[in-house]
């Protein structure tokens, strides 16, 4: 099970109900931020979670509205007596950023460990997360995201009876450890059928359309996407700050074929935004609001061969 939860839908400043924009994933005991603006403290309390587990910050880009959160958050952390290091991802600069942001939070109990992207594409797997970086199209360099929770395929403990692999190392070859023992060599194909399908949540804010977020959202179960502006008359504003509206995103998301769409990031002018929802959801079906707070929890497919 991946849970996901939105816990900041604005675009450029803080609103009394809209914190400024930061997802986040709990898979298996860790948890992976994507964006920290201003608030994301605040709202990881109102949902109750802990500090504690965080172990990777991605970072899309270095606007305001996407790091200024990270130095209370640094903060709070060494303060839930964290020790363990932290990883942050993010485009090249990443390290100079992030060691000007801590001028205020100078003194932590854990080590920060920046990786720096400077290619268009690039894997990172980490905690038991695959993370696919794709550069997107905005004004200065930003990145979208895609989260992957691979799956195994299925343990037959009668294929490990036939084989004759002793009892003990099942647990083992089930988890991808190769085991040498008794002059065999048991592997993790022995006992184990095709891989299953597993699970992805795509995210990208600031930028226009392009191929590389449709190509990084493919098959996503959850593609969480900017719409900064909604008005039919601000598309011409949305080219021009290299932003997307509320039906760009929809287009991103069926070219994609994502099975739902959350919208977020909104411009702070923006009101009654579910009255343009109608013409959004002809564009694509599953789409939503995405509100402060807004959560799912991402099961498995169990019927996957």
């Amino acid at each position: 099970m991946l849970d996901v939860c939105l816990l900041g839908t604005a675009g450029m400043m803080p609103l009394p109900h809209r914190w400024l924009t930061s997802l986040m994933l709990r898979y298996n005991g860790s948890s992976l931020l994507i964006d920290c603006g201003e608030g994301t403290q605040i709202a990881i309390r109102q949902k109750g979670f802990s500090f504690k587990p965080i172990d990777i910050l991605c970072v899309t880009h270095f606007h305001a509205d996407h790091i200024s959160g990270l130095p209370g958050l640094l903060l709070t952390m060494g303060n839930a007596e964290r020790t363990e290091p932290l990883t942050i991802i993010g485009p090249k600069g990443l390290e100079r950023v992030v060691s000007a942001l801590r001028t205020i939070a100078p003194e932590l109990p854990f080590e920060l460990q920046c990786i720096e992207i400077t290619e268009p594409d690039v894997r990172l797997e980490l905690h038991g997360y695959q993370i696919h970086a794709f550069r997107v199209k905005h004004n200065v360099v930003c990145y979208g995201y895609a989260v992957e929770i691979p799956r195994t395929g299925k343990f037959s403990a009668e294929r490990a009876k036939e084989q004759e692999i002793p009892l003990p190392f099942w647990n083992r070859l089930q988890k991808g450890e190769t085991i040498e023992a008794d002059g065999r060599v048991f592997t993790p194909d022995m006992v184990l059928g095709p891989k299953r399908k597993g699970l992805k949540v795509a995210y990208c804010t600031d930028s226009r359309p392009c191929d590389a977020i449709a190509e990084g959202a493919k098959d996503a179960d959850l593609f969480i996407c900017e719409g900064m502006y909604a008005e039919p008359d601000k598309l011409g504003k949305a080219k021009q700050y290299k932003h997307m509206t509320f039906y760009e995103a929809a287009e991103m998301a069926k070219r994609a074929d994502a099975r739902a769409l959350w919208l977020t990031h909104f411009s702070p002018s923006l009101t009654r935004a579910e009255d343009y929802m109608g013409a959004v959801r002809k564009i694509f079906a599953n789409a939503s609001l995405g509100k402060d707070g807004k959560s799912v929890e991402l099961v498995f497919q169990e019927d996957n061969p």
